[in-house]
């Protein structure tokens, strides 16, 4: 194992900490919190064969697989040594086990997907000499449900009446105060960005963690600071004009609907494809996205 192996194993320690618990590095992470993390990604793994309906029983990671073979075996013992030769690399099949619940091919593409020269935390949207409206951003932190009508990834499909509803959780980060969003997208990746208000207007700006993949959001919510003042007053739905590449590769602009999750318990988080025709579409949902041609703008 040399400094590089090393210096890999650390994004992916990083990512996983990030990615379930929202803590910037592995070092924030705590014995009984990694133990957490590998549940999840059990549960992945077996969502994952139960979909390819796959017959094996599941091969799971052990409960102290990420902090006693990766955390204690690997980081923190060669935390401060120079000289790594002779230790053992990390088993390369579990890791790239990992990332491929997570949205990756394999170890390798997770690696080259994460090259810092860049980053997550250099997207923003700053206009100057305007304030930021904090109050709004406070309104919004919360778990939501985003609906759209993508393009499909087989053209032959593209006259299908099916709607994509993804989860979307806006929270407020404690270390910089910044307002993040995270985004589920199709098989297991996610987005991640930023959240921003200035007067009525809402800018959110996302890239994917798994490909070239990035979306901007508008919204204006006329009146809002008069709306807020009143004291029973929730925001729970709200249109934008989002900008991206489809499924079929193309960019594209869409008509988008959030909507505040009403029952956190039974919240899904995860993107879905459903007919239009679904009792689980909200109503009003649907009736804004059934005409396609009205509320989709191609680029063509």
């Amino acid at each position: 194992m040399n400094k590089e192996d090393l210096l890999h194993l650390e994004k992916l320690m990083n990512f996983l900490a990030g990615n379930f618990l929202k803590k910037k590095t592995w070092k924030d992470v705590s014995k009984s919190e990694w133990a957490y993390i590998v549940e999840e990604l059990n549960g992945l793994l077996q969502n994952r064969n139960r979909k390819q309906k796959v017959k094996k029983e599941t091969d799971l990671f052990g409960a102290n697989y990420l902090y006693e073979h990766l955390i204690i075996n690997k980081l923190k013992a060669y935390e401060n040594r120079k000289d790594l030769t002779g230790s053992s690399k990390p088993n390369l099949s579990k890791l790239s086990r990992i990332v491929q619940v997570l949205g990756y091919d394999n170890y390798i593409d997770f690696i080259n997907s994460h090259n810092e020269a860049f980053s997550f935390n250099d997207l923003k949207i700053d206009i100057p000499k305007v304030t930021v409206n904090y109050k709004l951003l406070d309104e919004l932190v919360g778990l939501w449900y985003s609906f759209n009508r993508n393009l499909p990834d087989n053209p032959e499909e593209i006259n299908e009446e099916r709607i994509w509803r993804s989860s979307v959780e806006i929270y407020k980060s404690e270390s910089s105060g910044e307002y993040l969003i995270e985004r589920s997208g199709g098989d297991n990746h996610k987005y991640y960005g930023k959240v921003t208000s200035y007067a009525d207007y809402i800018f959110i700006i996302m890239n994917s963690n798994t490909f070239i993949r990035q979306r901007h959001f508008i919204s204006r919510l006329k009146d809002i600071n008069e709306k807020l003042k009143q004291p029973n007053y929730r925001i729970e739905e709200m249109h934008f004009i989002s900008t991206c590449i489809s499924f079929n590769q193309e960019p594209i602009a869409l008509f988008e609907i959030f909507q505040k999750a009403s029952n956190t318990k039974n919240y899904v988080a995860d993107s879905i494809s459903f007919p239009i025709e679904s009792e689980e579409l909200p109503a009003g949902v649907v009736a804004y996205l059934k005409d396609t041609e009205g509320n989709r703008i191609n680029y063509k």
